[in-house]
């Protein structure tokens, strides 16, 4: 990408979408460990059980429609032949004391540790 040629803009509702899908994601892998003993437990009641499974149904389809925005939002940015840079994902994931892309990341976190010799 030259200088004369301008970014394409990041449609704004795309920032919302995938911290909803991150978030949603992680709820929803959590909760499956909750899940699997409530249904275990509740299998006596098949009432009871089919309320599980629809909670468990909306939330993965709620999750299948933020997955199709992220596709669509991504999409809208790479037709105009944009670029989403690495900034805009670490502001997404909450990197706020991190150094700039170009800064090396150690791979050790103590500065004066060194990793093990084998």
């Amino acid at each position: 990408m030259t200088n004369t040629e301008a970014k394409a803009p990041v449609p704004g509702w795309l920032r919302m979408v995938l911290r909803c899908d991150r978030a949603g994601s992680s709820w929803y892998i959590g909760t499956g460990f909750f899940f699997a003993p409530a249904l275990a437990v509740l299998s006596p009641w098949p009432t009871l059980t089919t309320v599980l499974w629809v909670v468990i149904a909306l939330a993965g389809l709620w999750l299948g429609l933020l997955g199709i925005a992220m596709a669509t939002g991504l999409a809208m940015v790479l037709r105009r032949n944009g670029e989403i840079d690495e900034d805009y994902w670490r502001s997404l994931l909450d990197y706020r004391n991190a150094p700039g892309v170009s800064a090396p990341q150690p791979v050790w976190s103590t500065p004066h540790s060194r990793p093990a010799s084998v």
